[in-house]
């Protein structure tokens, strides 16, 4: 509506303006002397023809649905600059060409024209790199939490990032591509009973993560920007465009992302990390160091303060056992672990030979 509004005034503006344009010169001196020979024999001809010129902006605003605010910027400040270094450059010139020079007009045409032009075109092609030149001013939208990450269909399939995402140590804006989304529906919607199971979940992995804290956006694209790419090269290309990152629990996209130098998450990495660091069976050496709660239990931590509680070791303070891992308990408090001695042939647990029980 308020764009509808503001197109309106526009247009009456402009009509109100031509015709006093068209009309100057017989309200004022009441002769035509100071209009161009067509404009003063074709007046009606000359309004609707000035008319459409002026509408063009608003045919080419209609056509173009979709703006960056990054270009939009770039091009004011651009204009801005531009048409104040040409009437910096017209007072410069006019001691070389007054105004009673014929060419006069001419000079302040050309920079008009050629300077907004210039200024446009450097600032578009290095408008990524502005704010270092000028504090303060950048042309790209500030996203929360730094650069934002693009999601693949295979990390929504997956359904581990909606988890990863509760624990809230994901801070960037979260970006769903419209082409992502439509894989997901797809497979939702194939024929097989399996694949529509993995899609119905990516679509239930998507609406838990929207429902979530964090900032889960879909990102609608141009298909002109992806037009014959494979949905890895969109998502790299778009990753590329963004300046972001790509969560992804795909090997292939996650190596061609890497090569091209773009951040990558990958889901099975950050599992493979998070894992812990001991696993029953394993062993380690430990140091006694008090009783535990239970009357027969030991109590010794590890070199990261991991506390470890060794069956029937109470009686073994002060000494240093190997011991073999039971059990690992994990928790939002931490994690501790369970064992048991390895007691040896002929003795307890520090004589004779190795033997587990």
């Amino acid at each position: 509506m308020l764009l509808t509004i503001l197109r309106v005034a526009y247009f009456l503006v402009c009509a109100g303006a031509i015709l006093a344009y068209i009309q100057t010169e017989d309200l004022v001196t009441g002769a035509q002397t100071g209009l161009p020979y067509v404009i003063e024999q074709h007046k009606v001809a000359s309004f609707f023809g000035l008319l459409l010129i002026s509408q063009v902006v608003t045919i080419v605003d209609l056509s173009i649905r979709k703006k960056r605010i990054d270009v939009i910027s770039a091009i004011y400040f651009g204009l801005l600059i531009g048409v104040l270094l040409a009437y910096l450059m017209n007072q410069a010139l006019t001691l070389v060409v007054p105004s009673s020079n014929a060419f006069h007009t001419v000079v302040v045409l050309l920079t008009l024209l050629i300077m907004p032009y210039i200024c446009v075109s450097l600032i578009l092609q290095t408008k990524d790199d502005f704010r270092f030149l000028i504090p303060y001013v950048e042309f790209q939208r500030e996203l929360k939490g730094g650069r934002p990450l693009v999601v693949d269909s295979s990390s929504l399939i997956d359904g581990r990032l909606a988890d990863v995402i509760e624990t809230q140590i994901i801070e960037s804006q979260l970006l769903v591509p419209d082409f992502v989304l439509a894989e997901v529906q797809d497979i939702a919607d194939s024929g097989d009973k399996n694949r529509r199971i993995r899609g119905r979940r990516g679509l239930e992995v998507l609406s838990k993560m929207q429902q979530s804290y964090a900032d889960v956006r879909i990102h609608e694209t141009q298909r002109t920007d992806f037009k014959m790419m494979t949905v890895d090269q969109k998502i790299v290309a778009l990753a590329k465009q963004l300046r972001g990152g790509v969560i992804t629990n795909d090997f292939n996209l996650n190596k061609v992302a890497t090569v091209q130098g773009i951040p990558v998450i990958n889901l099975n990495d950050v599992a493979a990390a998070l894992r812990p660091r001991y696993i029953p069976g394993e062993r380690l050496q430990l140091r006694i160091i008090k009783e535990g709660e239970a009357p027969t239990q030991g109590v010794g931590y590890l070199d990261d303060g991991t506390m470890v509680v060794c069956e029937n070791a109470a009686h073994q303070i002060g000494r240093e056992l190997s011991v073999i891992v039971t059990s690992v308990l994990q928790s939002s408090a931490g994690r501790m672990i369970f064992a048991r001695m390895v007691f040896r042939a002929g003795g307890e647990g520090g004589n004779g030979e190795i033997s587990e029980s």
